[in-house]
């Protein structure tokens, strides 16, 4: 009667089952793993035995010997992770302190709390003065289409005041078609075209956002920045009206003391307009670095709305009319708190914006 190389199988797995339970730490498996699945093992030997059987019976034979080795595997593996957690838990036994053994003293750990940076608490703060004023904050896109940041305030291609603006383009469509803003007046276009389509004139709103152009950072200017601008659409507006808005907001946030003056100006985008300047924070009036010596600082640029502004977006300029203004929200805070350079703002030292709160 011929016999098989593996009529021994399940004797022989049991014995490699239990000499896996047997184990009891890492270095033992280690030590033992050639002999219970390597190729020192009898599965090893077995398996190579089998070049000795018939074909059919091979085929069968070869099939309980990996079941019997997937067995034996799995139960290695599982003995492999219970020995890990025990040797794990040994060693943060080893390592744990005995507090009874050590002294504890108090540690005090300076602690500092964020707050909003100095843009952002006056940009709250201007808004707060004009919505006493009677206005409402709107909001509007930092990247815009060309029509809005320019054709539709009476920029259109080519004209020579888009040198006024130095311009980052973004790489959408076609070329120097889109636009990360270089003011907040888009802001202006999109509230008159909604007003148009709801029938919701007149309009008295603020806009904040922030702003991007090519400029070269010093003492007044930095390349991006927050401006808020102002827009009235109502009936039989003057520029005394103007003159009065920027006089009250300066005042109001500024202080009595400080005065605001109006220069003749152009933009594009209103007519007539002008620049207002109000009285240096910083050398009240005597003349200084920071305002070239003049006394004066201009704050932003201001003007009715050009007839053209109105046409683009539908409405009547022989019913309505407006005025605008506008300023850096960095400026006035450079002013309100008498800061001398305004790159201070965008050099990260906390004893600077620790300051501010």
């Amino acid at each position: 009667m011929s016999t098989s190389p593996l009529d021994n199988l399940a004797a022989q797995k049991a014995e490699l089952l239990e000499k896996v339970t047997s184990l009891s730490t890492l270095d033992e498996l280690k030590e033992a793993e050639p002999f219970i699945t390597g190729k020192r093992s009898i599965l090893s030997a077995l398996q190579k035995s089998l070049g000795q059987l018939e074909a059919v019976a091979r085929a069968d034979a070869g099939a309980l010997l990996q079941e019997a080795r997937r067995e034996v595997e799995a139960a290695l593996e599982a003995r492999r992770s219970i020995l890990s957690s025990q040797a794990r838990a040994v060693a943060l036994e080893s390592d744990r302190l005995d507090l009874g053994d050590v002294v504890v003293s108090a540690v005090t750990v300076p602690v500092s709390v964020g707050h909003p940076g100095l843009v952002g608490s006056t940009q709250r703060e201007l808004e707060d003065v004009f919505v006493g004023m009677g206005f409402v904050v709107a909001e509007g896109p930092e990247v815009e289409t060309d029509w809005y940041n320019f054709e539709a305030l009476n920029i259109p291609p080519a004209h020579p005041s888009r040198g006024m603006w130095d311009t980052f383009y973004v790489e959408l469509g076609e070329p120097e078609t889109v636009v990360l803003r270089t003011h907040t007046s888009p802001t202006q276009i999109h509230l008159m075209e909604n007003a148009v389509a709801n029938n919701s004139l007149p309009i008295h709103a603020v806009a904040p956002g922030t702003c991007y152009r090519r400029d070269t950072p010093d003492a007044r200017h930095l390349a991006t920045f927050h401006q808020i601008e102002g827009l009235i659409v109502d009936r039989n507006i003057t520029f005394a009206d103007l003159a009065g808005v920027i006089e009250t907001f300066t005042h109001a946030y500024f202080g009595p003391d400080i005065e605001s003056r109006l220069r003749p100006a152009f933009f594009p985008f209103t007519e007539p307009s002008a620049e207002f300047e109000i009285t240096c924070t910083i050398c009240r009036g005597e003349g200084c670095r920071t305002c070239s010596n003049t006394g004066w600082i201009e704050l932003g640029g201001c003007g009715m709305l050009d007839p053209a502004v109105l046409s683009a977006v539908g409405i009547d300029g022989d019913e309505w009319s407006g005025f605008a203004f506008g300023f850096g929200i960095e400026r006035c805070g450079q002013m309100r708190h008498q800061i001398a350079d305004m790159r201070a703002l965008i050099e990260n030292d906390t004893r600077f914006l620790g300051q501010f709160s």
